[in-house]
């Protein structure tokens, strides 16, 4: 019989964690027919001579909640391999909502995840009050990769308590409310719950978005009615305590974010330590950024020093316009002035010494050395570190970029941490904190650092820990390996070059807000349920996705 599509010769890394081999992979209506040596043609033939053949990457960080709604193709991540994406992490989602709430849920998403407020009331719909009745509204927009939905505990908590919910404790009766709507939710799609105990994550009037504080016994209230329905309890900023109490009450599974520390080994050997005794005999999983993350500054980005002229500087309309500003002395000399007195904006605490160019190459130098700090290149140069940023950024026409690296800032300690079972590469945060960090391209960093530079991890690990165990932390059976009867979600690369490329500035959100995007170079084709959606790095405006409602 003619498949539907043949990709032919490829080497099958299934995602079983297995030994690669040499073979072809059928599609049919959707789903993978064949695997191994395919006999006569395909309506449809790809090449895969010299690369490699693999499940669909799946992405269980991201906050695309609103971005799906003006961009249904959900770029970056479709760039880089991404089949799969879950949503409404952290404790932030847009339902349920009662209708005259739904400027507080797009003014805490603008203030938590950095995704502007005027893009979110103007590029939703906002159709809904339930989350079933928000994953619908989805549905409607044809997405190109498959998305699936926590609902998230400040709007919930928010449902059912208004404004109490910022700093009150909830009654036996609320949080009998709220465990109700989140069992609802489930039954109506939602994969699992998400909550967030980051004291940082603010809401517009600077108080702690709701749930940061709440007692833990309406988690374990929530938990109780999540684990029966085998769905999924996410966490983010919660202490080992209120992991293990979660985990104990609901006897489910648990995802959170973890990380390796300030950067010492030793540090992070104490937080592996930490991590095995509170996942062993539990089903928790912890995923941490794949390399060294925080603040992206340049010219087009956000700048390291507060003061009246770097604000000024700033609020310039066009890059074009902030270059030619630093060319006026006056203007140069008081930029300098306020550099030298107020010192660099620290972010949690991170000194300038932590601050890397990203380089003038078409991929950025995640890794680079010492050398690469802007205090080592300022000083290999005679100036303030300040002088170095402006200098390059003139030199450049403001297209230098420097990253903060604030997480996770030693590899070597992150790599301890990868050692363990337990601790997933991942945490891309797709969707959010879009013009201050730019981490979606976190798939093709393990295929690129993790795989090929440093062979930490075999292929067929990586591809295991991008496919299989995330789709079973989502709780999906019919995707995340290269089987019979499995839903084609497949990446076809070359193995040899496969990178990430450099961080760009775009204006392409509802009402020209900005954002950094990044493409990737060296994938052949990635296939959602059996279409090619990207072909040799380029949407093919397919938009085969579907959105995965639990128990579907």
């Amino acid at each position: 019989m003619a498949h539907d599509i043949v990709i032919r010769g490829g080497e099958i890394v299934d995602g079983t964690g297995g030994d690669p081999y040499r073979g072809d992979v059928a599609i049919q209506d959707g789903k993978i027919a064949a695997v191994g040596a395919v006999d006569g043609k395909g309506k449809r033939e790809i090449d895969a001579g010299g690369m490699t053949v693999t499940p669909g990457f799946i992405d269980i960080h991201t906050h695309l909640d609103a971005q799906i709604g003006w961009d249904p193709d959900c770029t970056p991540v479709s760039w880089h391999g991404v089949t799969t994406a879950l949503m409404g992490n952290c404790g932030v989602t847009f339902a349920p909502v009662k209708p005259h709430d739904k400027e507080l849920l797009a003014g805490m998403m603008e203030t938590v995840e950095d995704i502007p407020r005027h893009a979110i009331l103007t590029g939703l719909p906002w159709s809904w009050e339930d989350y079933g009745g928000y994953l619908d509204a989805i549905e409607t927009l044809k997405p190109g990769i498959n998305i699936a939905g926590l609902v998230g505990h400040s709007a919930v908590r928010f449902y059912v308590m208004g404004e109490r919910a910022v700093e009150e404790q909830a009654t036996p009766e609320e949080r009998r409310q709220m465990a109700d709507v989140v069992a609802k939710s489930i039954d109506r799609g939602a994969v699992g719950f998400s909550t967030n105990r980051f004291a940082e994550h603010k809401l517009p009037d600077g108080r702690a978005i709701p749930g940061t504080f709440a007692d833990p016994i309406e988690l374990v209230d929530i938990a109780k009615v999540v684990a029966p329905r085998n769905a999924l309890m996410q966490a983010v900023g919660a202490n080992m305590d209120v992991l293990r109490t979660i985990a104990d009450s609901g006897k489910g599974r648990v995802l959170f974010s973890y990380g390796a520390g300030n950067g010492d080994l030793a540090m992070a050997q104490q937080r592996r330590t930490a991590l095995e005794e509170l996942c062993t005999g539990r089903d928790m999983t912890a995923i941490t950024q794949v390399r060294a993350s925080g603040m992206i500054y340049g010219l087009q980005a956000g700048l390291p020093v507060r003061g009246a002229t770097w604000s000024r500087l700033r609020r310039l309309p066009t890059l074009n316009d902030r270059v030619a500003a630093l060319s006026d002395p006056e203007f140069h000399a008081s930029l300098m002035a306020e550099a030298r007195t107020n010192g660099f904006k620290q972010n949690l605490g991170t000194p300038i010494e932590k601050v890397f160019y990203l380089g003038d190459g078409p991929t950025p130098a995640y890794t680079a050395g010492e050398e690469m700090s802007l205090v080592a290149m300022a000083q290999a140069r005679g100036e303030h570190w300040a002088e170095t940023f402006l200098r390059m950024a003139r030199e450049t026409k403001g297209k230098a970029l420097f990253t903060l690296r604030m997480f996770n800032p030693n590899l070597d300690a992150l790599a301890h941490m990868f050692r363990s079972p337990h601790c997933f590469p991942s945490l891309g945060d797709a969707g959010a904190h879009v013009t201050q960090v730019m981490d979606a391209g976190w798939a093709t960093f393990i295929l690129s650092h993790w795989v090929r530079e440093t062979g930490f991890f075999s292929m067929s690990e990586a591809i295991k820990r991008m496919t299989l165990m995330p789709a079973r932390v989502m709780g999906l059976k019919d995707r995340g390996t290269l089987a019979v009867g499995m839903r084609a979600d497949i990446n076809v690369f070359d193995a040899g070059k496969v990178a990430e490329l450099q961080p760009e500035l775009v204006s392409d959100f509802p009402g020209g807000a900005a954002r950094f995007i990044q493409k990737s170079t060296g994938y052949k084709a990635t296939l959602v349920n059996g279409a090619v959606n990207v072909l040799d790095g380029e949407l093919t405006g397919t938009r085969a996705g579907r959105v995965l409602r639990h128990g579907a």
